[in-house]
């Protein structure tokens, strides 16, 4: 008996299955359980799968009939709750299937039109791409350099700092209800590639200032940190996700423009808050003496005007995790491979006061140039 969901598709999978065996006919579409095990053993049964896949018989144009399977992949709390992570899954099916020996064949992979009607192979797709509209102005971290240069901020470079914490207060303004959410933002920001371990596995064993005990106590502390922070979902809210000053543009009136928003776009605030504050600090210890001179003011007007404007009483507490990221992110050789010892160990020594303290404090970083 055909499901819904096949018969509104059927007009799409007779294209499919033409497309893949051409003079094929589809014979019928009908739901697998499931769990499609012979023998039931209810202390092993399935209770959840990524998706009602369907069995589809088909005739191929010499008479002889077979059997195609349609898999779909549907949100769950296992690393699948967003359509990227079910698209990814998918994907990674179809390019790995035919590399393990006795492994059902792959033979088309696509997406599902918005209407449910289509079916859009991707099966002769190589990398994917992205078409957006352009800001005008010029990239933050341009700006950052002229300070980093001159030694000194302009009120308007002052004014700039200041409007980017009020920008994020704005964003973070949405407040979100999703626990699961929340908590597969601590788990990406601790455990996933672009988070913590994976920035720990690009350090090589010999990178100056970041020795591999020093980076095993930071791991260490790190893993206790995601259960300090599980708890508080409460605090999921719109983010950017990677809100540093290659992705900000200003223009010549100072107007904020964002790109490559990223992770999902919800989360913790602190991310952003550090994400954007960790950049005063190395740009200062990239240029020895800016940091009394110029990127301590921004620094701390920053910090200043974000807590006063969104009122958020935890992000001292909770902010730590998220700085010592950031502050790996630009220690790390892959990424600057100019950084030496000496700044890297600024920014690491910030980093450890961060996740040894109950609670930040921002002066905390004059301490490093002291």
């Amino acid at each position: 008996m055909e499901t819904p969901l096949a018969h509104r598709v059927i007009p799409a999978l007779e294209a499919v299955v033409s497309r893949i065996l051409p003079g094929a006919t589809l014979l019928s579409a009908a739901p697998f359980g499931v769990d499609d095990a012979e023998v039931v053993d209810p202390a092993t049964t399935k209770g959840l799968g990524y998706g009602v896949p369907l069995r589809l018989r088909v005739r191929e144009a010499s008479g002889a009939e077979l059997t195609l399977v349609f898999h779909t992949a549907q949100p769950d709390q296992f690393g699948h709750d967003r359509r990227a992570d079910r698209a990814a899954e998918l994907l990674l099916s179809f390019d790995r299937f035919e590399q393990i020996p006795g492994h059902v064949r792959a033979l088309d992979v696509g997406a599902i039109a918005k209407n449910g009607r289509e079916l859009i192979s991707l099966r002769d797709a190589g990398e994917f791409y992205l078409v957006t509209s352009f800001a005008e102005g010029h990239l933050y971290a341009d700006e950052l350099r002229r300070i980093a240069r001159r030694g000194v901020a302009t009120a308007d470079e002052i004014a700039h700092a200041e409007a980017l914490a009020r920008h994020l207060v704005t964003i973070h303004s949405q407040k979100l209800d999703d626990p699961r959410v929340y908590q597969r933002a601590i788990r990406d920001l601790v455990g996933s590639g672009e988070g913590i371990f994976g920035l720990l596995d690009a350090y090589a064993p010999d990178v100056p200032g970041a020795p591999p005990e020093r980076l095993m106590a930071l791991e260490r502390s790190l893993t206790a940190w995601r259960w300090r922070l599980k708890p508080r979902t409460a605090r999921l809210c719109r983010t950017h996700g990677d809100y540093h000053p290659f992705n900000v543009v200003i223009s010549d009136a100072g107007e904020v423009a964002l790109l490559d928003a990223s992770r999902g776009c919800a989360g913790d605030p602190a991310d952003d808050v550090t994400c954007m504050a960790i950049n005063f600090v190395f740009f200062a210890v990239e240029h020895p003496g800016t940091w009394a001179t110029a990127f301590r003011d921004l620094w701390h007007r920053f910090w200043r005007v974000y807590l006063e404007a969104s009122a958020d009483l935890e992000l001292c507490e909770v902010c730590a995790p998220f700085l010592a990221w950031r502050g790996l992110v630009v220690a790390n050789p892959v990424w600057y491979p100019q950084v030496d010892g000496a700044a890297r160990d600024r920014v690491l020594s910030l980093v450890e006061r961060a996740l040894a303290a109950e609670r930040f404090d921002p002066a905390f970083a004059d301490e490093v140039f002291a």
